[in-house]
């Protein structure tokens, strides 16, 4: 040790508690302490001293945080640890009551109710049998006796299931002992760690507020209590069991979302027509250059575009890729793919990234626009299927739409984030430099957000292809309806070699996207 790590004394700074500094700093933790417990604060401070002590976990002792448990937890502001004990301890809980008030037999016994109705028919059957001389009296006889037979069965099982009563019971008290023991020993360790979160953000919640605390009480209470009672007494209660509603009331709301599509369908048909016009006439645009044109001319530019943005190893997987196409016969159900997939990336692309760099700049937009395009993303294709089908009918149009709505929103997303994520120090020089706005937005902005602008591109075009199989229900043609063909008449061996078909086309165009020149 150098002369410099000891005070004149020859005692380390690190190390002397009896310092000036070290006590005044030991006095404003212990003043911290109590401001933060309000209850029991020796108690606190000496347990807090030795939780710090160590950076491992120190097991100390709470008996309050026992005895209530997810009470305590709850009303101190640790509802990360109050609702896992919650659950163990209804966990617990409900063991106990259906050990001790349950009916554990219920379930047998409706089984023995519904036996004995079907056997009371088949008695009447043999009774009449008999008297009747049929050749059929042996078979009720047997059935008759296989059902008391089964009676019996069930009813011996239903007896041993209703002695298992202490025994559940006990269990349920065994976990219940271990899960307060478990809470009475990291209580003081997790209420240090907020302790410590306190001290760096006074906004968290200190003490025990009695709102809090009735809270926690009430909330607990209400979630054991319903566990319990519905557990113990299975159906009895059927509003634990079912949700109070009236079919009238999905009825009713179905009618109003038809009537309100049907509205819509009615004042905008012109509206539609005209954007299913413009669709479909990029879409054959586009399945002319790629459908009709020569393969060999179709092949030779996506490998030369290959090869100039992602270099000639690439450019040779991707002539690969194009050779198991053609000679598997899929070239031109891959080419209609593509050339649907290139509609619906095209216009996703040209609407997404002006709405991104318009939003990019303006937050009350962008919260606006964000729930709207979760809806678009997380919504199953399925069900915004119905009402696309209903504005634009049933064909390549609507599969593009559905298409767009699934995957559009990523390019929007990404463009945000790379603009936002443009450092401000190299805007403001290069506005101190008398850069306009455009100057700004096309020198500065855009080159800087561009790797981010063209994941987002990336990402649409992969969940563009994520939809083929999908649109190809509305009508869309190309590779999907060879995979939905294969799904439908379980041919494995078609469906497998459209799928890697599907693959090749994502990898070509995502290494004709993203490259590997950065």
């Amino acid at each position: 040790m150098s002369t410099t790590d000891v005070n004149p004394d020859g005692v380390n700074p690190l190390e002397d508690t009896e310092s000036e500094a070290a006590l005044a700093y030991a006095e404003e933790r212990r003043e911290n302490i109590r401001t933060f417990v309000r209850t029991s604060p020796d108690y606190y401070i000496s347990n807090f001293d030795r939780i710090g002590e160590s950076s491992r976990f120190t097991a100390t002792f709470n008996l309050m945080a026992g005895i209530f448990g997810p009470v305590w937890f709850g009303a101190r502001g640790l509802w990360t640890w109050a609702l896992p004990f919650l659950i163990l301890e209804t966990l617990a809980l409900v063991q106990i009551a259906r050990g001790l008030f349950g009916d554990l037999a219920a379930d047998a016994m409706e089984r023995i109710a519904s036996i004995e109705g079907t056997l009371e028919l088949r008695r009447r059957q043999l009774e009449a049998a008999i008297e009747s001389n049929s050749d059929k009296v042996d078979v009720y006889t047997r059935t008759v006796e296989s059902l008391e037979a089964n009676i019996g069965g069930i009813r011996a099982e239903a007896e041993a299931m209703a002695a298992e009563g202490p025994t559940i019971a006990l269990t349920g008290l065994g976990i219940l002992l271990v899960v307060k023991a478990i809470q009475a020993i990291v209580a003081n360790w997790a209420l240090e760690a907020r302790f410590s979160d306190w001290l760096s953000d006074r906004t968290i919640r200190s003490a025990m507020p009695v709102q809090q605390i009735a809270f926690s009480a009430v909330f607990m209470a209400l979630i054991v209590t319903a566990a319990m009672i519905h557990y113990s007494f299975p159906g009895r209660f059927s509003l634990l069991s079912e949700f109070p509603t009236d079919p009238d009331i999905r009825l009713t709301g179905i009618q109003w979302v038809e009537d309100f599509i049907a509205w819509c369908v009615r004042n905008s048909e012109a509206f539609f027509d005209l954007l299913t016009i413009g669709i479909r006439g990029l879409l054959d645009a586009l399945e002319v250059i790629l459908v009709q044109t020569p393969w060999i001319v179709i092949a030779s530019l996506i490998i030369l575009l290959t090869w100039l943005t992602a270099g000639l190893r690439t450019a040779i997987y991707s002539g690969a890729f194009l050779s198991y196409m053609g000679l598997l016969g899929f070239w031109e159900a891959a080419m209609t793919t593509l050339a649907l997939l290139g509609t619906a990336a095209c216009l996703s692309i040209v609407i997404g990234i002006p709405l991104g760099m318009f939003a990019a700049r303006r937050p009350r937009f962008y919260a606006f626009i964000q729930p709207i395009m979760d809806f678009m993303q997380t919504m199953p294709a399925f069900v915004f299927m119905v009402p696309v089908i209903a504005f634009f009918g049933v064909g390549k149009p609507a599969a593009v739409v559905v298409t767009m709505i699934f995957g559009g929103t990523p390019v929007v997303r990404l463009t945000v984030l790379g603009l936002r994520g443009v450092p401000e120090s190299v805007r403001e020089a290069a506005i101190s430099f008398g850069a306009n706005k455009w100057y700004l937005l096309t020198k500065v902005d855009l080159p800087l957000a561009a790797p981010s602008i063209r994941a987002g591109i990336n990402q649409t075009i992969m969940l563009s292809l994520a939809m083929v199989v999908v649109a190809s229900l509305i009508g869309a043609k190309g590779l999907g309806e060879d995979v939905l063909e294969a799904l439908q008449y379980a041919n494995v061996g078609q469906g497998i070699l459209a799928g890697f078909s599907i693959l090749f086309c994502a990898m070509i165009l995502d290494r004709i996207v993203q490259g590997q020149r950065k």
